[in-house]
Parts: structure tokens; sequence; C-alpha cells
């Protein structure tokens, strides 16, 4: 099954060919549902160099399952799966009340399909062979319509952080972010004071499928700890012993 526009390009290429980094592109977190392992997987690498995090299923019932955690922020959602169909995941969503925004993909291009898809409840529509870009602008215009889009600079304390440039910085410097480092950071100023545990962490951020261990969360927040510290950050990411991490300024 042809997914996207290949040609004679290699994945990495596919991923150095897509559009820049945009202030829109936060680090949400994405379900994509399809049955074809390899192009899966050069959508799960595109989708994440460009800063989402995304879980990746292949047929409708573990679709469901995964949709029914109510953590996802979008779903790219192909309506030829193995099991229950795009078309009956769908559905199902929207009689459960689940309003997760969803952009259907399918090979087949008849009006029939498309018209079915957008009455029982899809966002979009996108029909296969399509280009990376066109892929990427319709996922980041069906995420603003979700309310979820707000500014691009962050500020806590004295530290700012750009949605643009991935930058932490302050007064006495700046760090570019790399990608886990930057959806850390992001969601930690985005609610400052929550508490997250690190399984809440590793689920959102590194998601079900990952061969990853628990460390890496640990790993990561004693990276960014290092960085505030170096930038004299008036916030700081504050262990509460026994249940997780939260962001907040540090008393005067």
């Amino acid at each position: 099954m042809v997914f996207f526009r290949m040609g004679r390009i290699g994945h990495n290429q596919i991923i150095r060919s897509v559009f820049p980094y945009s202030a829109e592109e936060k680090a949400l977190k994405i379900l994509l549902v399809d049955d074809d392992y390899e192009i899966s997987k050069a959508l799960r690498l595109v989708l994440e160099r460009n800063k989402y995090t995304v879980d990746t299923v292949y047929n409708g019932d573990d679709a469901l399952d995964y949709i029914r955690s109510g953590t996802y922020d979008g779903v790219i959602l192909d309506i030829m799966i193995p099991g229950k169909d795009g078309l009956e995941v769908l559905r199902t969503m929207r009689a459960a009340g689940d309003t997760t925004p969803v952009l259907l993909l399918s090979a087949r291009g008849e009006l029939h399909d498309r018209v079915t898809g957008l009455e029982i409840g899809a966002d979009d529509y996108l029909p296969k062979p399509f280009a990376v870009p066109e892929l990427l602008a319709r996922v980041r215009a069906m995420l603003r319509r979700t309310g979820s889009y707000t500014g691009d600079i962050l500020h806590i304390g004295n530290v700012t952080l750009s949605c643009t440039t991935y930058e932490l910085s302050s007064k006495h410097g700046s760090f570019r972010l790399n990608n886990k480092e930057f959806q850390l950071m992001e969601h930690f100023m985005r609610n400052p004071g929550v508490v997250y545990s690190s399984d809440d962490l590793m689920e959102k951020f590194w998601g079900w499928d990952s061969e990853a261990e628990i460390n890496v969360v640990w790993t990561n927040i004693g990276y960014l700890r290092r960085k505030l510290r170096e930038l004299q950050a008036t916030a700081e990411i504050r262990s509460i012993r026994g249940v997780g991490y939260c962001l907040e300024e540090k008393p005067c």
C-alpha cells in the first residue's frame, strides 16, 4: 500500500526534506494507526522530528484500546486496517462522546468514503498518496482547531522557552534542547506547579510501545536541572518524594 510519495528518496532524506519546525508544532501526542509497518515507522520519525510524541498501532481494536486512554491530542487513522476498520473506529469514538480530532487516511479516493468519514465525525480527510508536508500542514490545522495552540514563548521566573527555536534561555545564556528535553520542559512550563509521576511522563513522551526504560525520564530531568542551574534560573524542577516532579519558581 502506497502511503506517501517516496519515489527513490530514503527515510532519512524524507525527514530532512520536511518543512522546518514551526511555532505550531508543540509537544502534542498523536496516535498513528496504519497496518503498513514500514510506512508507519517512516511517518513516526517524521512526526517526532517535528516535535510530536507518537504512538503507533496497526489495527482497529488496538487503536480503540489506546484511544480510550484519553491521552491523545489527535489521531491519524487509516481507513483500511485489520479488525475494525477506520470508519468503525471513528464511529465508536464519536458514539462514546470522544471528541479527539481525527485525520482520516485512505488509498481509496471515492467520494463516498470521504463523505462518510466526514459525516460520522472526521475532522479532515487526506487521500493517498500524499506529500509529507501536506500531511504536517493538515495535522497542524487539525490541532489548532482543538484549542491546544497557544503562544510560542513560555515564561517562568527569569527563564523563557522558545517553541520556535527550542531554546531555553535567561539573561545568563541559552541552551538548545533536544527533542525529549524540549517536550518535557514545554509540558512543565505550560503546567507549573502540577506534579507528574515518572510513569505519567514515560507514557506521555515515550509511549506504551517504547523499549526505553523508566530511567530515561530521570536522565532527561537531570539534564534539564543542570541547564536550569547554569542559567541561574529562578525556577526549578522539584522532586516530590513518592509522587513525582513539578516545575515551580523558587521562593524568594
